[in-house]
């Protein structure tokens, strides 16, 4: 089994212009990410979101007297593959620790997490940024917990309530090292861990319903300083927010300690409303919590055969995908990266590409398919075309069927009429004009009605653009354009 070697990343990001010159912003993320699993981590109770409050409590989730955790194996195992995933070092003994603090929403008053033997390690997450730019972010740990249940303090003028059907829900705590450097990165770095996830099937990254939030470390400094006093922002639930607090609390430290203040070591919230971070608590050190192995459970220990057969059954994974993509289907760097960014979109595409030519199958999803989805705010799998409807709309594009332009309009028809795409050109005599004397009638009355133009182009060849768009409006965008600006360059005189 192949082990990331890490070490934390020493190159200096984007720096912020302050009163007192140039400061950096260092940034590490601590994932919260809920297992998918039917049942939770030490019961058997369901992990199913949206119930009524409180139906999904057994006697263990509500700690009453006598109730013994016993640990779920699947749990287990999703954690081994995300740790696989993340090619970092899966520890074959690992212990369960009580974390001690007090909350209503924590029955037993203590959470059940990993601590000095997480069972996960060492690994890395490589980051794709804008411009061509790639980092790799280290993962320190990943290791597994129970989560607490919700308090509700908007139910009754007086009174708080207390819902505890996430009580005992398996999370994976995906812990980086300060690796980051912008508001920038760290969007893309939590867009990419959940784009892992879901490929590999742990966690379905539903952030609004908080299956995956963030823990976002931020600390300031002068460039080449020591580390500086980190906040900590709780329970972030999306990655436009994640950027919007880095943001906020970078300049909010940087005007604290310019006005000669100290940063206290302390956790915050992220009001979205507000777009502010506000303080919530003083940050708790490892010993406020008075960690030790949980008496009820026993050391973790996995068996080697057992890791190599879930390493055996891990799906191609965005960045071995998208090298795939730009070897097989020669794409770029960025095509290649917007399609594999969801499994289920790089599915799509290989669906429309097969058989078909790569590229034009990559320009024609990324532009017309994602651009009209992304007015509609629909996802891929609401998509009202079809991978094999734009695959025949490629085909046709490809063979010279149809122009592009009419390629458009045969799949606005098929968007909003629905509709085989083949049939809807043979029907609605949409078929590109290839004939030769049909295009050259059409050039030669453009050339005849705009003669001062004409002269023009045989000086200015590049007015030969507009007698095409010219020809192609006559024809209501059936003529092939190769054709015509051929046959326009041939009847006003142009060379080359």
């Amino acid at each position: 089994m192949t082990t990331a070697v890490i070490t934390t990343r020493t190159d200096q990001g984007p720096l912020i212009d302050g009163a007192t010159g140039k400061w950096e912003v260092i940034i590490g993320l601590e994932v919260h990410a809920q297992v998918l699993s039917k049942a939770k981590l030490f019961s058997g109770a369901s992990a199913e979101f949206g119930a009524e409050p409180n139906a999904h409590v057994s006697f263990v989730d509500a700690a009453m007297p006598g109730m013994l955790p016993v640990i779920n194996r699947y749990c287990v195992e999703q954690a081994v593959r995300t740790g696989l995933g993340l090619k970092a070092k899966i520890n074959h003994s690992s212990i369960f620790d009580r974390k001690n603090y007090f909350y209503p929403d924590l029955p037993a008053g203590y959470q059940i997490s990993q601590y000095k033997s997480p069972i996960v390690g060492e690994g890395e997450v490589i980051v794709d940024l804008p411009g061509g730019r790639a980092i790799t972010v280290g993962i320190e740990r990943l290791h597994l917990e129970q989560d607490a249940g919700k308090s509700l303090h908007d139910q009754h003028p007086e009174l708080s309530y207390v819902d505890l059907n996430r009580a005992g829900v398996a999370l994976m705590e995906i812990v980086s090292r300060p690796d980051l450097r912008s508001s920038e990165e760290a969007a893309a770095y939590l867009k990419k861990l959940r784009a892992i996830v879901r490929y590999l099937g742990t966690c379905d990254g539903n952030m609004e319903e908080g299956s995956m939030r963030a823990d976002v470390n931020v600390s300031v400094r002068k460039p080449g300083a020591p580390l500086g006093t980190r906040c900590e922002i709780k329970n972030v639930n999306s990655m436009r927010f994640v950027a919007h607090a880095v943001d906020y609390e970078a300049r909010r430290q940087i005007d604290v300690i310019e006005g000669g203040g100290k940063i206290a070591q302390e956790t915050r919230l992220y009001d979205s409303k507000k777009g502010e971070t506000r303080s919530m608590r003083s940050k708790e050190e490892a010993h406020d919590y008075r960690y030790f192995p949980d008496p009820d459970l026993l050391p973790l220990e996995l068996d080697v055969d057992w890791i190599a057969s879930i390493q055996k059954t891990l799906p191609e994974l965005p960045d071995d995908k998208k090298a795939r993509f730009m070897r097989e289907y020669g794409l770029n760097a960025y095509d290649a990266g917007v399609l594999v960014a969801e499994r289920e979109s790089a599915a799509f595409f290989e669906e429309v590409a097969k058989g078909r030519d790569g590229k034009l199958a990559a320009n024609w999803v990324v532009n017309e398919l994602f651009g009209r989805l992304n007015k509609e705010g629909l996802s891929i799998s609401e998509s009202p075309v079809s991978a094999t409807a734009n695959g025949a709309i490629v085909s046709m594009i490809g063979d010279g069927t149809i122009s592009g332009k009419i390629a458009k309009d045969v799949f606005e028809i098929a968007w909003t009429e629905g509709g085989d795409p083949k049939e809807i050109v043979e029907k609605r005599g949409l078929r590109q004009v290839t004939d030769t004397g049909t295009i050259e009638k059409a050039v030669d009355a453009v050339i005849a009605a705009n003669p001062g133009k004409a002269e023009q182009a045989k000086a200015k060849p590049a007015l030969v653009g507009w007698f095409v768009g010219q020809v192609m409006q006559a024809t209501g965008g059936k003529a092939n354009p190769q054709a015509v600006n051929e046959m326009l360059k041939a009847k006003l005189g142009i060379v080359g």
